[in-house]
């Protein structure tokens, strides 16, 4: 008889944009004539830039004709778009890598899954609170929780509170831990993290020889200067950290997917004998295993992001993005909300009014100002009592959503 993977039963619900997806499509089907707004989802609406569009459709044509046919490529990525990568996003930073530490991918979330498949089961993990849900599910999924507590929190996982008093950025555990997940610029909170901080996680993991997960799905909206973009900014990284980055929000690749993963050379783990093993290593054998590589086209187009002309109009896309997040921001702030997020991110993380619940004030929105979000109760225990709001929007359609909300606040 087949069984089930019994780990998925201990989640708790469906997953959180599922289930906004859901009460948006009765409420539409109820109130055919509302016009909804929606600043839930972190779902890109600029189309691509040119100089991408061109490339794409350039390499696309490319496929149609014997002499530059391409056929499968190498799992890892192709070299012009591994070796651009490198020079152009990661060496003004400073930061040296070799081609075999970067592994093209399509898609960020689907990496910070994966990377689980590395790691053994026994590794003891740190999640922030509230969170990107894919860390927290994932790690249930695989089995290394038991099951959740009325709080919702799942036996066996470290949570590490981010909350307003501790500038939404995570305090080191009590107990040792193996495995700490970090995501700066922070999803949901908007919250960057400093030099500082990095660099006491860094310290921390080489002394516990534990292993970092960085998400920097959102570098390129770091609007500020002073703050990392790359973990491996700060000293040390090479040795503990993994980083995530994506074309998703940053290029508009959400429907088109492509991403990367760098996992340095230096970055060990141990076997239960004690010998040393690189991650590298062992992130290249699974990606050539289960993984078949990004398309051609696609990664043609992710290299065109990096042109002086592909920059210049993705800059300008992600600027359009981020004035989104100061209209939400400065609009929601002069109606007398708590907000933070919307200067280095393009979310908005803003406190519920009056102590009402996250899912109650989505409610709320929905049907009094038909305007969607996504409540922080969604992201773990600890965003209880906040709410999310995405750039990810049209100008007038991200006026008019700020608009209602405040005459509904009066």
């Amino acid at each position: 008889m087949a069984r089930v993977n019994e780990h998925y039963l201990k989640l708790k619900a469906g997953y959180l944009f599922p289930e906004i997806g859901r009460r948006v499509k009765a409420f539409a089907a109820a109130n055919p004539s509302a016009k909804v707004i929606r600043l839930g989802i972190g779902d890109v609406t600029r189309p691509l830039p040119p100089a991408v569009l061109s490339a794409f459709h350039d390499a696309v044509a490319e496929l149609g004709n014997e002499k530059t046919f391409m056929g499968y490529g190498p799992e890892q990525g192709y070299d012009f778009l591994i070796d651009t990568v490198i020079r152009k996003s990661y060496g003004p930073l400073g930061v040296t890598l070799s081609p075999a530490e970067v592994f093209i991918s399509d898609g960020s979330k689907c990496d910070t899954a994966n990377i689980l498949d590395i790691f053994a089961l026994e590794n003891r993990v740190a999640i922030g609170d509230p969170v990107y849900p894919v860390y927290n599910d994932t790690n249930v999924m695989i089995g290394r929780s038991g099951p959740a507590d009325e709080r919702g929190y799942y036996a066996g996982i470290v949570y590490l509170p981010c909350t307003e008093a501790n500038g939404f950025f995570p305090a080191f555990p009590e107990e040792k831990v193996d495995i700490v997940y970090l995501c700066s610029p922070n999803n949901p909170t908007g919250a960057v993290a400093t030099r500082g901080q990095l660099k006491g996680w860094v310290d921390y993991a080489l002394a516990n020889d534990a292993v970092i997960l960085f998400d920097a799905a959102y570098e390129a909206f770091i609007t500020e200067g002073g703050y990392p973009r790359s973990i491996y900014e700060v000293e040390g990284a090479r040795k503990c950290a993994i980083e995530f980055r994506s074309f998703s929000k940053t290029a508009g690749f959400t429907g088109v997917r492509c991403a990367l993963t760098v996992v340095p050379e230096g970055v060990t783990a141990k076997t239960p004998s004690g010998e040393t093993v690189p991650l590298n290593r062992l992130w290249n054998r699974r990606q050539t295993t289960k993984f078949n590589g990004v398309s051609y086209p696609v990664q043609k187009a992710a290299a065109a992001v990096y042109s002086d002309e592909g920059w210049r109009q993705t800059k300008e896309i992600v600027d359009y993005y981020m004035g989104n997040a100061r209209v939400i921001r400065e609009g929601l702030t002069s109606a007398g909300l708590t907000v933070y997020g919307g200067v280095n991110a393009p979310y908005i993380w803003l406190k519920t009014p009056g102590g009402i619940s996250s899912w109650d004030f989505f409610d709320k929105l929905l049907t009094e100002c038909h305007v969607v979000g996504t409540p922080g109760s969604g992201f773990g225990p600890a965003g209880e009592g906040f709410f999310r709001l995405s750039a990810f929007g049209n100008r007038e359609n991200v006026a008019e959503a700020v608009e209602r909300i405040r005459k509904n606040l009066k």
